[in-house]
């Protein structure tokens, strides 16, 4: 078996795949070898048809593949999220508070899988994508071509697994620490002109949410999680196919407990808990389907899909609980489904210009709905009475989102390449906006093994409909509800210039490093932080913003090891809160309203890296991850004036494959998670918009097998 690297080159620009990306080749076959499926010839030219839909000239790119997946500790059981986390630009959080960040930004991630755009679900703990399903990933940001809008910080461009001519499947189950089982499976195949991908897991452990306390093991914090995923497609002939794809998660959380606390209220009747004897849950839920017809007609490709999706979280609070240590119990559901459509097509009109356009549209209906325990209050701010009354605040919502674009993709010459245009985008929701966004990106050919890229994008971001919704605060006037500020104006969308530049070069055949910088300038900053016990998070606006940063990557590869390193600094401010008011306090508001301040999400400094090195049917692999820490508010200082302290985490991972065994090909593997079992903080619960105090996992292990057949 023969080991050729690849480093994976786009047009005139190298982007880094961030582990050694090997290819495993058997020996020549003979001359009378049979002949290719068919099936297989089609899907591979469509896929391919598929892919150049989307235009990747001037921007930021940077791939994950099978490979680099298997080097992580927990392989395909890793959480799509942490996956993420090994690519520069982007810094982790705790699981409510956006999990990634992306260039300084709040959420603000797009998901399309096999070309199709996924609507939003409503954020809380849960991963709904499923690194199993997975096949290939292009993770790109910077200065983004005219087809991407809306969620711009970082399109996720997914490429799932394919079912194949032959029959086959893998079916595996890890364990370990925290009392975690996560059997799956999957099951792949094909008949005719059909085909089917179908996967599926179960997940149960004891460390569902980041631990409030620096302890190995938290309080109540159970969950378990289910997810399912399926790609099923029929060619109508070579250049036509029809693809139903769906996917489906299913999460059950209890949120974890802070001992010691002291009850702040008194509830008529009742015996306090003691806080590490609350028992509060979150239920999360969210599936998706869509149709598609994909058809190549000579110089012509294009894509036409329908999809409707839906999603909902519920908190379930400790009825007695929540209302002596908080003055508010609010059983909370909020639910969101969207349909929609959405078409993109390329023409070739010569070998100098690719035409690309399309048009999408989403309907979304929101529903919010709230029964809340509260207390009357004094004027000065002490208890009024120890009973408690309910107040039902329920609301919906229809918006709207539609899109237009069309772009050129102009090769000037040999080392240049121009991709320039424009779209157009509407939302119709709490607010009604609109905004025409110019596009241009150009990629130069410095030299063999160099290129240049830089692009300038004017975005239009509008809020989550889902979490836009402002509260009825009149309802709560003179009660423990209440908020100080009772001002909540309506969530604005974003507007963003954003300026973007990088360099490649292969230093060698085994070498190759990139340097990006970036530079936003915004107004109406989006933002969003926890400001209840449910883990639901609330969008607000800054007036004006910015955020700078530089990237720096490197990747090693050679014949039996490999190895990556990522360096990344950023810095992002704003000013003024103009939204949800009602949300802060009037000190804190009136220090913004004159001040810029850091992000709460701002890390000024993010390192990751790793290798990995394989002999024979074994491998051994390690990562670590650097954070300088995120934004903290200091006792009596300035909003997200102090960061949190530095940290370093360590994984390791060895794995081993035995073939041809009576079950199939088994993978064996054993990982170890924060290896030097660091103790460090993600959040201490202070900061703009920041809920409880967070750890990260300490040290854990755990074994894996797996039998593919």
């Amino acid at each position: 078996m023969q080991h050729t690297p690849q480093l994976r080159t786009l047009p005139l620009l190298i982007a880094a795949a961030f582990y050694a990306h090997h290819a495993y080749a058997e020996d020549t076959a003979a001359p009378d070898a049979a002949p290719i499926p068919q099936v297989e010839v089609t899907a591979a030219h469509l896929k391919s048809a598929r892919i150049d839909l989307s235009p990747n000239v001037g921007t930021t790119i940077y791939s994950i593949d099978r490979h680099m997946v298997d080097q992580l500790g927990q392989g395909d059981n890793t959480p799509f999220n942490e996956v993420l986390l090994r690519l520069p630009g982007i810094s982790q959080d705790s699981k409510g508070s956006g999990s990634i960040h992306v260039r300084d930004d709040h959420g603000n991630v797009q998901y399309r899988v096999n070309g199709v755009q996924l609507p939003e679900a409503i954020s809380g703990f849960g991963q709904s994508i499923d690194t199993r399903f997975v096949e290939s990933t292009d993770f790109m940001t910077g200065a983004l071509p005219a087809q991407f809008g809306l969620r711009t910080a970082g399109i996720i461009d997914i490429q799932t697994k394919e079912g194949k001519t032959q029959p086959g499947g893998r079916i595996g189950v890890l364990v370990g620490s925290h009392d975690h089982v996560e059997p799956s499976a999957e099951f792949f195949g094909s008949q005719g002109a059909f085909n089917y991908y179908l996967s599926g897991s179960y997940e149960s452990n004891n460390l569902g949410i980041e631990n409030p306390l620096p302890t190995r093991n938290a309080l109540h914090d159970r969950t378990k999680q289910t997810k399912s995923f399926g790609a099923l497609s029929y060619f109508l002939d070579d250049d036509t196919r029809l693809g139903l794809m769906f996917g489906t998660y299913n999460g059950r959380f209890q949120i974890p407990n802070n001992p010691e606390q002291s009850p702040g209220f008194t509830l008529s009747g009742a015996t306090p808990p003691a806080s590490s004897q609350l028992d509060q849950h979150q239920r999360e839920t969210n599936r998706f389907v869509t149709l598609s017809l994909q058809k190549s007609v000579g110089a012509l490709n294009y894509q036409v899909s329908a999809f409707n999706q839906y999603s909902e979280l519920h908190y379930t609070p400790d009825p007695v609980g929540d209302l002596v240590y908080n003055g508010v119990s609010s059983n909370t559901l909020r639910s969101n489904s969207a349909n929609g459509l959405q078409f993109d097509a390329s023409y070739k009109l010569n070998d100098t210009h690719t035409i690309r356009g399309g048009l999408a549209y989403t309907r979304q209906t929101t529903h919010s709905d709230n029964t809340v325990g509260v207390f009357d209050m004094n004027d000065d701010g002490t208890q009024a009475s120890s009973l408690a009354r309910i107040i039902v605040d329920n609301g919906s919502k229809t918006g709207r989102l539609s899109s237009v674009y069309l772009q050129d993709e102009w090769h000037i010459g040999a080392p240049l390449t121009v991709n320039y245009g424009v779209r157009f985008d509407k939302v119709s929701a709490f607010v009604d906006e609109q905004q025409w966004s110019p596009r241009i990106n150009v990629a130069y050919q410095l030299a063999k093994g160099t290129a240049l890229h830089a692009g300038y994008s004017r975005y239009f971001t509008p809020p989550p409909q889902e979490l836009a919704a402002q509260s009825s605060i009149d309802k709560y006037a003179g009660t423990s509800n209440a908020p100080a500020v009772a001002v909540s104006d309506n969530v604005k969308s974003e507007r963003t210039h954003y300026f973007d530049v990088g360099l490649s070069h292969q230093i060698s055949e085994s070498l190759t490093v990139t340097a990006d910088a970036y530079y936003k300038k915004i107004r109406n900053m989006l933002d969003e932080g926890q400001f209840g016990q449910a883990l639901i998070l609330s969008p607000f606006n800054y007036d004006r913003g910015y955020a700078k940063g530089l990237e720096l990557s490197a990747v090693y590869s050679q014949k039996n090891w490999g190895s990556f390193l990522n360096l990344t600094t950023q810095k992002a401010e704003a000013t003024n809160i103009i939204s949800g008011q009602s949300l802060f306090g009037p000190d804190e508001l009136a220090y913004i309203a004159n001040h810029y301040i850091h992000v709460d999400h701002d890390q000024t400094v993010t390192v990751s890296g790793g290798a990995h090195y394989h002999w024979g049917d074994s491998q051994v692999s390690g990562d670590f991850l650097y954070g300088s820490g995120l934004r903290l508010t200091p006792d009596g200082g300035a909003p997200n004036s102090g960061h949190l302290p530095h940290y370093t985490t360590v994984n390791l991972a060895l794995t081993h494959t035995w073939k041809a065994t009576p079950v199939g090909t088994v993978e064996g593997r054993l990982a170890l998670i924060n290896a030097f079992d660091k103790s460090y903080l993600l959040r201490d619960g202070s900061g703009v918009g920041v809920g409880a105090p967070q750890y990260g996992e300490r040290r854990s292990l755990y074994a894996g097998i797996s039998t593919s057949f």
